[in-house]
């Protein structure tokens, strides 16, 4: 008898992606701290699209040309830009209904990566439930792609990545076969109970806080605070 479930997998490292890309109809980008929190973030408090770009010169591009652009590189925001990639930059009355141009070390080369798959969403633990519901719904292989730090594995990708393959898989519906699917899975149930207790030692967590950055790492740790799904459409992130 054939096996009629889809799969769910996980990529730890856009490095990696090549290895996947041809077996998944719906890629789950997911930059936990911060990039993807905050796409999530600005869509939800009404900014009408996102632009992801790869490098600080196309943002600067953009800027030029009068667009609210955003750059992010080692955890701070790159000179000559107003704004990163923390969530609480996208919370101005004056974003909202414009289109915002945004870089990032890792979340920004995830999606670029990803960019020609079928359907390409965002992930975080912001928007964790709605996101994990919806994709229940597709009836498509699903791979979750953690941008990880400077592609080196991460904890807390990897933990959301694990946390949306739990769900999948108890619907009854989604099968994970690769390993590295098995370990996120594993991670999330560790970490379920206190994201932030359990990620305190992480590489990125230290280095946020190094940078003061504490009220942007208790936030982007925070699950279900929206139920915004970022999807990518003629190579802007707008609401699904």
């Amino acid at each position: 008898m054939n096996d009629k479930r889809k799969r769910i997998e996980v990529c730890f490292t856009p490095g990696e992606y090549t290895y996947y890309k041809d077996e998944f109809e719906i890629v789950v980008v997911i930059d936990v701290l911060r990039a993807t929190s905050a796409m999530c973030t600005a869509l939800d408090y009404g900014i009408a699209a996102i632009i992801p770009v790869p490098t600080v010169d196309e943002a600067w591009a953009y800027k030029k040309k009068g667009y609210l652009a955003g750059a992010e590189r080692n955890g701070k925001i790159v000179e000559g830009f107003d704004f990163g990639n923390s969530p609480f930059s996208y919370m101005k009355d004056e974003f909202i209904g414009k289109e915002v141009v945004l870089t990032t070390t890792n979340g920004t080369k995830s999606l670029e990566v990803a960019k020609n798959a079928e359907i390409v969403v965002v992930g975080s633990f912001l928007n964790l439930t709605a996101l994990s519901v919806w994709l229940s719904k597709q009836d498509k292989n699903i791979l979750c792609l953690c941008s990880g730090w400077q592609d080196k594995f991460n904890l807390e990708d990897s933990i959301c990545a694990g946390a949306i393959s739990d769900h999948l898989i108890s619907t009854g519906n989604f099968i994970s076969i690769e390993d590295s699917s098995i370990a996120a899975k594993y991670l999330f149930q560790s970490a379920r109970h206190s994201f932030l207790g359990y990620l305190k030692s992480s590489s990125h967590r230290r280095r946020l806080k190094n940078l003061n950055l504490n009220d942007d790492i208790k936030y982007c740790l925070t699950p279900d605070q929206t139920d915004v799904i970022p999807i990518l459409r003629d190579g802007k992130l707008v609401k699904i």
